[in-house]
């Protein structure tokens, strides 16, 4: 009689689960699609050639290859779970970085992108003449997003507008500076060669400073890294020689306790290092 209700139980089962597993699927292929167009949104605006498919499979495939590999090398739950939430964080991170690393790079071309649009002027070429010349002679990221402007610009759109989408695409601090000088100088009929000659000492400036500032903030900053990393790296070391060291702690209300304390406290420290030793300018 007992092995009888087993076997419906277990029929039950299996009927709820094959009656679930469409509307599991369905959900499943929606998100995979929302995905996909947020990914596509992401990857053109960086010219990124791949297909978005490629990286929201990523979230499939990398948690289980950081799960299982965490339990199995670390003969852990914990780090099993913790390898599920890192594997699902890198499509994103992936993209973020690639998104950074882009930015950085245009960063670094503007002033040569600068000096040469002001040596276009110069030589008698418009404005979008010049631009169209550093679509030809600069490398990517710069020729990509010019290419843009350009072409939006023959579409009918006007340069102001182009450009104004062009400092709201990137959202560098220069380039907003660049912009708004353009902007400024077309109005009230300035001379591009020495506004961009005055935006080039500015730029250097500017980065000096940073540099500096960038220097002098180095230890703090090395030593909240360390800092954040020395807490978990000696839990991990406690518990790959004895895992139960932390049993006493984790089996009565005080040690729990005191183990969030310590957890809190650690995100405060890490918080407040990242605020002091970064400066605004």
């Amino acid at each position: 009689m007992v092995f009888l209700l087993y076997i419906l139980i277990l029929c039950a089962v299996i009927l709820i689960s094959f009656s679930l597993l469409p509307i599991f699927v369905q959900k499943m292929q929606s998100w995979q699609q929302q995905k996909e167009v947020v990914f596509g949104k992401e990857m053109d605006k960086m010219f990124y050639d791949k297909s978005p498919k490629n990286i929201v499979m990523l979230y499939f495939i990398l948690p289980l290859i950081f799960g299982v590999g965490g339990y199995v090398l670390l003969k852990s739950q914990i780090f099993m779970v913790l390898g599920v939430l890192i594997g699902m964080a890198i499509p994103n991170f992936i993209l973020k970085m690639r998104y950074k690393l882009r930015i950085r790079k245009f960063n670094d071309q503007l002033l040569d992108a600068i000096n040469m649009l002001s040596s276009c002027i110069k030589g008698g070429l418009s404005l979008l003449q010049g631009l169209e010349v550093l679509v030809e002679e600069m490398p990517a990221p710069m020729s990509q997003e010019l290419g843009l402007v350009v072409r939006e610009n023959k579409m009918g759109i006007p340069l102001e507008e182009c450009l104004s989408r062009l400092n709201k695409r990137m959202n560098i601090d220069e380039l907003g500076l660049v912009v708004n000088a353009l902007l400024v100088a077309r109005e009230t009929g300035g001379e591009l060669p020495k506004v961009f000659s005055r935006l080039t000492v500015t730029i250097r400036d500017n980065r000096k400073l940073r540099e500096s500032i960038k220097t002098l903030t180095l230890q703090g900053r090395m030593q909240g890294v360390i800092m954040s990393f020395l807490p978990i790296a000696f839990v991990a070391w406690v518990l790959s020689v004895n895992k139960h060291h932390f049993d006493i702690m984790l089996n009565s209300d005080l040690g729990r306790m005191l183990l969030i304390i310590a957890v809190i406290l650690q995100a405060v420290g890490m918080i407040l290092i990242k605020i002091f030793s970064t400066i605004q300018i």
